[in-house]
Parts: structure tokens; sequence; C-alpha cells
């Protein structure tokens, strides 16, 4: 039954003074719904709370077993049960192929279960961006952002190169001067992030000489063998390069120096240029996954990265530990997407 106030009547009485035993009731009535729904929603948080995995977890991985990504997984797989922070096993679950889209036909598998996390890298971005694959990153569930790998330039040891400034003055007035290895693709993650520091210089980007490798190890060779000039590298890779004497840092893409072997890099923006880039590594789950199931890893993956051994790995590999849970991942993610795509359109990989 609705209950409307009535602005006047015959009498010149207001509604709620003509009618005080409908207006109690109405109030009566209000109140009773207010308090169940206060209950259904106290038990949908108790029941959420209570969420835990029924059955072994998989950490599934889009590249084989001794990649990176694979190796940040079994390193959280270690610390779970190492310090039993689950009651359920974790599995980790390699499928490489396909350009990570098996990984990812995997999780579609299993739409709302909790039971299952991809270790994702930006390919999943890029690879939708770039047109190779039909696969949004906005198909699944954010679930963490774990950490940043920030980018550097490096160049050989023996290189006549000596500041990014050098590499830009030859390019700008010629693109093809100096021959770049650019990762494992164009439209990769360094090839972008490069295409965004050099345009800031005035550079073409979209005439660079780039040339690609199956692996960082082949662009060190490269690199020292003289086969290409430069090269955008991901920072543990670089320093441990530099400290062997194999190459030189130029520079690095972070907001500011950072500590130990970093110390001694200068930021972009020291050398004047506004550039900050790095390789993000997330977590998705699949599309579906409920708050309650979001909440259970909130609590797991904030332990996992909160603890000392998580820190000490970030220390060793140089990477900026930024963890964001849930609610915090899908905003940054926008971001990074926003960015990714702007650098695409100014290498000249797709239109605007």
């Amino acid at each position: 039954m609705r209950y409307e106030s009535i602005g006047s009547t015959a009498s010149g009485l207001r509604g709620r003074d003509r009618f005080p035993v409908r207006r109690e009731q109405a109030r009566r009535s209000a109140w009773m719904v207010g308090m169940a729904l206060a209950a259904a929603s106290a038990l949908a948080q108790a029941q959420g709370a209570g969420w835990r995995p029924e059955r072994p977890v998989e950490f599934v991985v889009a590249v084989g077993a001794g990649g990176a990504t694979d190796h940040t997984a079994r390193f959280m797989q270690k610390i779970i049960q190492d310090q039993r922070l689950m009651e359920t096993p974790v599995i980790i679950t390699n499928k490489p192929g396909g350009g990570g889209n098996l990984a990812l036909n995997y999780l579609d598998q299993h739409a709302g279960n909790g039971h299952y996390l991809l270790n994702a890298t930006l390919t999943v971005m890029t690879n939708q961006i770039l047109g190779l694959s039909k696969i949004h990153y906005l198909d699944y569930t954010p679930v963490a952002l774990l950490f940043n790998e920030h980018a550097t330039l490096v160049v050989p040891a023996g290189s006549p190169i000596k500041s990014v400034h050098d590499i830009i003055q030859r390019l700008k007035a010629d693109p093809q001067a100096l021959s770049v290895a650019v990762g494992f693709s164009v439209g990769g993650i360094n090839h972008l992030g490069l295409g965004l520091l050099l345009k800031q210089g005035g550079v073409d980007v979209k005439r660079l000489k780039t040339v690609v490798f199956q692996g960082q190890g082949a662009t060190l060779t490269a690199l020292m063998g003289g086969h290409v000039d430069y090269a955008p590298m991901q920072v543990a890779t670089a320093v441990r390069a530099a400290q062997g004497g194999k190459l030189r840092i130029l520079g690095i893409a972070a907001e500011r120096r950072g500590e130990g072997a970093l110390a001694d890099i200068p930021t972009w923006k020291e050398q004047g240029l506004d550039l900050v880039w790095s390789n993000v590594r997330y977590v998705i789950g699949p599309r579906g996954v409920t708050p309650a199931q979001l909440a259970y890893w909130d609590g797991v993956l904030g332990r996992v990265t909160q603890s000392a051994e998580w820190r000490e790995e970030g220390r060793k590999n140089h990477l900026h530990l930024d963890y964001l849970d849930s609610r915090q991942t899908p905003q940054r993610l926008a971001t990074v997407y926003q960015q990714l795509r702007g650098a695409a359109v100014d290498v000249g990989l797709v239109k605007e």
C-alpha cells in the first residue's frame, strides 16, 4: 500500500494530522522493511566473509615453465604454502601459446569461479589494441596489481652514444640512422615505451629502424656484437648486464631514482623528458567473480605482498612494489590501457 502526504483538506488540516493511524502504520512498515534489508545485508556480508576455496586453486600462466611470469606465480605459490595462507593447495597451470589467448580461453571456461586466477601481462591489452586479438582485458575480473617493472634504455658498453639526447639528435636528422632492438615484437611494451620517449624529443617514431629478437638474451648478444645500436630493456636485466660490463644504462622511466644499484641511474624526468613507463604485472579472474571471492583474494594476496620474502624478491629484481587490491586495480588498469593505446597511435600501429 502506498501512503502519500496530503497537502491540505477541506477542514484545513494536513494529511499527517488527519490520518495519524495510517501515518504510524506507514512508519512501522518502513521500519520493518529497513530492518529486513539490514538483516539481509548482514547475512550477505557474513556469507561473503566465509567464502573459501573448496578445492585446489589454479594460478594460470600464459607462458611455459621458467619464464618471468611463471616465476612470479610459483613464488606466490611458495609464500602461500610456506606461510599456510590457504587451506587448499595452489597449482600452477601453464597454458602457453596463441599469444596468451590459450590461457585466456581456459579462464573463459570457468566463469564466476574464484578458484582460477591468471597472472597477466600487458600483452592482453596490446594484442587487442593492435588488432591481434578480439579479447579485451575488460572481459575478465581485475583482482590485483602486483608490481611494476620500469623500462630503461641501454647501449653497448663501448658505444659512442653518451646520453638519450645523442640518440634523439641523430634520429631527428635521420630516423633510420640507428637500429633499435624492440624486444619480442613490434607493438610490444618496450617498443611502445620507446616511441613515447623519442616522440618527446621530436623524433618521427613511425620511421624507426626496429629489429625484433626472441628474448632479452638474444637482444644482449646483438647489442654486444654491434648488430643494433640501442635497446629498451626491463630494469632487472639491464642492471645485471651493466654490472657485468656488457652495456650502459642511459636512463630509467621511473618517477624518481631508486635505491642501491638504481641510485646512479637518472630518470627521464631528470633529463627533460616527462615519461614514466613500466610493464605492469597484475592478476585477473574469469568474468563473474563475486565480491565475496574478491574479498577473499584481497586478503590472501595482500598478505603475500606484505611478506618479507616478497619484498626481498622485489628488492633483488629492482621491482616497484605498489600492490593494489580489487577495488583499486580497475582504475589503474584503465589508465594503463589508455596510455598503451595512445602510444600505439604515436608509433603508427593504430589509427586514432
